[in-house]
């Protein structure tokens, strides 16, 4: 059994908690040990323990119910986004993406209002008249995507969608510069195909549109 034998204690035993929780020790929703048995167990006072574990309910691994116990609520320490996405490659990031649109693309052909097609449609002619500038291209092309997203009417797709923006622009204006579109036109209707699904509230189109451009954008990476 895992003992706690350096200081900083608490930090030492919210260490030891973890690593025990990742083993398998006590499942999601699992309720542990009372705080004197735990305590003895990892061999430190009971404020140490109680100390660890606000440290491991602040990373939302544990949770303190009055008068029921501690559960464990998360498996693992949850890293957020901004470290995720700057150790991702971009090729990570475009298949989370395919994920999110995808599934986006087909709740805004249920969802869209009147003002989404509008605003879809206007995001959709910026596109087109972006001009040469690689980087007004991008950033009118990230438009539209958003556009969708926000037409799907959930914030946390837009959320995350956000998330991902920093990480993406840069590469595409990279890879935009090294390999140029081949096909802008075809690039363009994809979009309009995407744009018809969502008009024509079909999410099976909508949903097969958004992937077949970014499984092609991942191609491009990829070769």
């Amino acid at each position: 059994m895992s003992q706690v034998q350096r200081h900083p204690l608490a930090a030492q035993t919210a260490e030891v908690l973890l690593r025990r929780i990742r083993a398998g020790e006590w499942a999601l929703g699992h309720k542990l040990p009372g705080e004197t048995t735990l305590a003895a167990q990892l061999g430190v006072g009971r404020s140490t323990l109680r100390e660890a574990i606000r440290e491991l309910a602040g990373k939302g691994v544990l949770e303190s119910r009055q008068g029921a116990g501690v559960f464990v609520t998360a498996l693992d320490v949850v890293e957020d986004w901004d470290t995720v996405l700057r150790r991702a490659d971009i090729i990570t990031v475009i298949e989370a993406r395919i994920a999110i649109e995808a599934e986006a693309a087909a709740l805004a052909a249920r969802r869209r209002t009147p003002a989404d097609l509008r605003a879809l449609w206007r995001a959709l002619t910026a596109r087109a008249e972006a001009g040469t500038s690689i980087e007004a291209l991008v950033d009118a092309d990230t438009a539209f995507h958003r556009t969708v997203i926000a037409a799907a009417h959930n914030d946390i797709l837009t959320q995350m969608f956000d998330a991902f923006v920093p990480r993406i622009r840069h590469a595409m204006v990279d890879m935009l510069r090294i390999r140029p579109m081949a096909d802008e036109r075809a690039d363009h209707h994809a979009h309009e195909v995407l744009v018809d699904a969502i008009r024509s509230r079909d999410p099976e189109a909508a949903a097969t549109a958004s992937r077949v451009h970014l499984n092609a954008l991942r191609s491009a990476f990829e070769n």
